[in-house]
């Protein structure tokens, strides 16, 4: 049966409300199929306000995989404001999709695309307002399955009572193993309910249903074990990995948004996966092998994607783009493709060690010369060599006088504060770097327009990565260091007026390394926020520290345990840890091998150009890195008659 879109009753109340155009939908590329020709049918959340959610490459990319399949259905939904919250509450309108305003209730699937882990609360406002339970044994056959992916999903066990599945890794192919599972239980006629379509969906082994898992505790609050609660279950879940990403072409009509969006550009992924190795980087580690696309799909993309959209710039991203092994010819080759339409290309922050300056003018040369990112992490040496990156001071200050030799008169530099082992002095060493970075400017340009802006975020120790094992720094001694250093930079009167100086405190923090390291537990701290009024944690007008303590504080004691013991507390080998049954292809025994070694101060190479130091991806996976060069190169896209 047809569903009915809810915007005639949602349309009334947009005129009471802050940014209506987010809710309207009808964008460029958007997709509405009809509802009775589809039996499978998803609804892709980001857990995040519009404006947010829009540019999510994943969920963009999966939006497209989905509609184009014969008889399979996908829209999407975002986090409403708390204005517009209110209004649905008193009206009765529940949470729906932006495509063609069905209420997402009504779906086989809601699918939510975790980037962080600071939209949970935004998860159980969407179940809530959609009318689906949110703890998942309280669903019955009428309610959507909720699946979980991204990021955050590697340890999903903080929301392990809200989610029926949750999907490691890549979704691409994942996606469409899920569909075709629910419908060849459709088409059978549901057989066992909803019960049999998760076991169908767990027995495949990279789909991970917590509600088929037992977890036994110690009594000092420790996981003695996971148990898997069902025949046939396994007792460890793999993650999904795209090989060949020029299979995978996507989005080829990315979304233009109605409204501003964070990133108003067509972005393209260049590749996926690192193997630098820095050990506080959860991304770098779980989405290993690296894998290229090649330099002729890089250019078939973007083709498509502006002729679809009509952007004039476009981001070349990967978690290293300046690492790809044809950069310089992918740069040269859309520059040179689009230089009589002003296309303008970027990339995100760039290593130290990647930067030159002929890619830079590359980058540059259609558009405008904005400032230049670089991210040492650490301002000591000796602090690098513990998060094992390897940048030398000495190839920062080449690398920026460089820069600044160039034309550019503005550099961020990008800090951590709390790192293993770090003291008070790493921290003020950020001063004295910033120092010298502008000293250099003002040496190489004879002026003294030269400016230098630190951002500092707090070190969050992550899932799967050689410091998961790692204490926290409690939120009062990362304020305590940020404002010595703060007092640092103010009181040098020859550089310290030319130093921008940004930085967050430490609380939130503290409250995302509860739910990053959080075991099935710190759900009902997460439901008890939630129910207090808990909304948008990542935007800082909406997060309270307080009312994630205070809730902490009612829950966690009957367990023996706090938030202490989650943030701040070392592991031990021995320990089980919560996401121990979700295989990242990684190998314990070599990430705490790699801990060690961050203890012993020593580093580790990039295994793209070394021998392999035995993460156990490439033999768990039965694959091997993938790079270039690949000897194709970037054609104009028309002949230039001579």
């Amino acid at each position: 049966m047809p569903v009915e879109s809810v915007f005639p009753r949602l349309e009334a109340l947009l005129p009471h409300v802050q940014k209506p155009i987010q809710y309207v939908g009808g964008e460029l590329n958007s997709t509405v199929k009809p509802w009775e020709e589809c039996d499978v049918r998803w609804a892709l959340m980001y857990p995040d306000a519009y404006e947010v959610g829009l540019p999510n490459q994943g969920v963009m990319i999966l939006y497209e995989i989905l509609n184009e399949r014969p008889g399979v259905l996908a829209e999407r939904t975002y986090s409403v404001w708390p204005d517009l919250e209110a209004l649905m509450r008193e009206h009765g309108v529940p949470q729906f999709t932006v495509d063609s305003h069905r209420p997402v209730g009504a779906f086989d699937v809601l699918g939510v695309s975790f980037s962080t882990e600071l939209g949970y609360t935004n998860l159980l406002t969407a179940l809530d307002l959609a009318g689906i339970p949110l703890r998942a044994e309280d669903r019955t056959g009428e309610h959507p399955l909720v699946i979980a992916g991204g990021h955050a999903a590697f340890n999903p066990e903080p929301v392990a009572d809200f989610l029926d599945c949750a999907v490691l890794g890549d979704g691409e192919q994942a996606v469409l193993a899920i569909t075709e599972t629910i419908r060849a239980w459709k088409d059978e006629g549901r057989p066992g309910g909803r019960d049999e379509l998760l076991l169908r969906l767990a027995r495949t082994g990279g789909v991970y249903v917590p509600g088929f898992y037992d977890v036994e505790y110690h009594p000092d609050g420790r996981i003695a074990r996971v148990v898997p609660g069902r025949s046939g279950v396994p007792w460890r879940v793999a993650k999904h990995t795209v090989m060949d990403l020029d299979e995978w072409p996507y989005p080829k009509q990315p979304l233009v948004p109605l409204a501003e969006t964070v990133h108003e550009r067509m972005s393209v992924e260049i590749f996926r996966g690192c193997t630098r190795g820095c050990r506080f980087c959860q991304a770098g580690m779980i989405t290993r092998p690296v894998r290229e696309r090649s330099i002729t799909g890089i250019g078939d993309m973007v083709e498509k994607g502006l002729a679809a959209t009509g952007f004039e710039e476009v981001g070349l991203l990967s978690l290293s783009s300046a690492d790809h092994s044809e950069i310089g010819d992918v740069a040269k080759g859309l520059a040179d493709r689009y230089e009589n339409d002003r296309i303008g290309l970027s990339l995100p922050s760039t290593r130290v060690d990647a930067f030159n300056i002929d890619l830079a003018n590359e980058l540059t040369r259609n558009g405008r010369r904005s400032g230049l990112t670089f991210a040492p992490e650490g301002a000591t040496e000796r602090i690098r060599k513990v998060i094992n990156k390897m940048v030398s001071e000495e190839d920062l200050i080449r690398t920026v006088a460089t820069a600044y030799g160039n034309g550019w008169r503005q550099v961020k530099l990008y800090f951590m504060c709390g790192l293993p082992t770090e003291t008070d002095e790493d921290v003020l060493q950020i001063a004295d770097m910033a120092a010298k970075v502008i000293a250099k400017g003002r040496q190489v340009t004879g002026g003294n327009d030269i400016r230098c802006t630190v951002s500092i975020g707090g070190f969050v120790p992550k899932p799967h990565t050689p410091f998961q094992w790692a204490p926290q720094l409690s939120a009062e001694e990362t304020d305590r260091r940020l404002e010595k250093l703060r007092d640092r930079i103010r009181e040098d009167r020859q550089y310290g007026r030319n130093i921008g100086f940004r930085y967050h405190d430490g609380k939130p923090g503290i409250v995302e390394g509860l739910l990053s390291r959080g075991d099935r537990r710190v759900g009902e701290v997460i439901r008890a926020v939630w129910e207090a009024g808990g909304r948008f944690d990542g935007w800082r007008e909406f997060f309270s520290y307080d009312l994630w303590m205070e809730s902490a504080a009612r829950v966690l004691p009957r367990y023996g345990v706090d938030v202490d013991w989650y943030t701040t507390r070392e592991r031990g080998y021995e320990e089980v840890l919560p996401w121990d049954h979700l295989d990242s292809g990684l190998d314990k025994d070599w990430l705490w091998e790699d801990w060690q070694d961050a203890l012993d101060e020593q580093e580790l190479d990039d295994c793209r150009w070394t021998p392999c130091f035995d993460c156990g991806v490439c033999p768990a996976m039965g694959t091997e890195i993938q790079v270039g060069p690949t000897g194709r190169k970037l054609l104009p896209l028309t002949v230039v008659p001579q």
